[in-house]
């Protein structure tokens, strides 16, 4: 079993590569819902539903989010009726989160609808949450306390951060299967996403990172850091706030108690030596995905690395 775990846009899209040269069965996905919001009254999982969508090759590839040739009529018309819109949902994108807001109110854990809803996508990958209780990530900015969704997509991330913090964490489980997975795996991926807001959420559910570190399998993460800046927004400048470096070796001290591998782009070729230790492997390759092509080799590339790693593990 191949154990990935994502959130944001690029995690989806290396899940995607992995399905290519893993037998779908074999894959599973443990995903961030720090992210979720209710939005006109419906529950939405915005890193949940990128996966699905990628995974069911419904993703729109102009947005890198939400569904392909989607429309935005109910998102006007709620607009002319005076609710909020900065959040903008497809026509078709409502379609999951009404399904899967009446599935929660039926007394459907979050894991069960997901795992319903991938199966109704046709998606033979497992898909968990990292949590079926409630963990929202809380942003302290210059503008006050902010949700994720409020800083990222309504402030489009251009707002101070002086705090990061995963409210409800504290009392929250794994999911069922989350645990399991991890120790039954053969490799464990790190899809190339932001370590404090897409992985850091997952990483305080209590259990899952002392369930990493006892780990059996290699670990893997793909850095979503080029040349010292983020492929796509905020990353750098929240690593920063933690006391990171906005580079490869920030990556590595945030998940430097159980990472074996690191994987950075052929742009951080010069800064790999700097970062490998007696515990850490670095190596490099192309690692942004701009085809299918693209993230099928990432995929291949990462789980080679494993396998080298595995074997030196063992």
């Amino acid at each position: 079993m191949i154990v990935v775990f994502t959130g944001g846009t690029g995690g989806a899209k290396l899940v995607q590569g992995l399905q290519q040269v893993v037998a779908p069965e074999e894959l599973t996905v443990i995903v961030n819902t720090g992210d979720d919001i209710e939005w006109w009254g419906l529950h939405v999982s915005p890193d949940i539903d990128s996966v699905l969508y990628e995974l069911s090759d419904l993703l729109s590839k102009d947005r890198g989010w939400g569904v392909d040739n989607d429309s935005f009529r109910c998102l006007e018309r709620m607009k002319q009726l005076g609710q909020p819109s900065w959040f903008s949902l497809g026509d078709l994108d409502l379609a999951t989160h009404l399904t899967r807001t009446a599935m929660l109110r039926a007394g459907k854990s979050l894991s069960r609808a997901t795992a319903e809803l991938a199966s109704r996508m046709g998606i033979r990958a497992r898909v968990l949450p990292m949590s079926d209780e409630r963990v929202s990530t809380m942003l302290d900015t210059a503008k006050g306390t902010l949700t994720f969704q409020e800083y990222f997509v309504r402030e489009r991330h251009q707002v101070a951060v002086r705090r990061v913090r995963f409210e409800g964490a504290h009392r929250a489980h794994p999911a069922p299967g989350v645990i399991e997975s991890i120790e039954a795996a053969e490799a464990i991926i790190f899809a190339p996403s932001n370590p404090v807001t897409s992985i850091g959420p997952i990483l305080a559910v209590p259990g899952i990172r002392d369930a990493l570190r006892r780990a059996k399998a290699a670990i893997a993460a793909v850095s979503p850091i080029v040349g010292g800046e983020a492929v796509t927004g905020p990353a750098g400048a929240l690593m920063k706030m933690m006391g990171w470096e906005s580079g490869i070796a920030g990556v590595a001290k945030a998940y430097e108690d159980f990472l074996d591998v690191l994987v950075a782009d052929r742009s951080d070729e010069a800064a790999a030596s700097s970062v490998c230790t007696a515990g850490l492997r670095v190596v490099c390759t192309n690692t942004i995905m701009k085809s299918m092509d693209d993230k099928r080799e990432l995929a291949q590339f990462t789980l080679e690395a494993c396998a080298v790693q595995g074997s030196a593990k063992a």
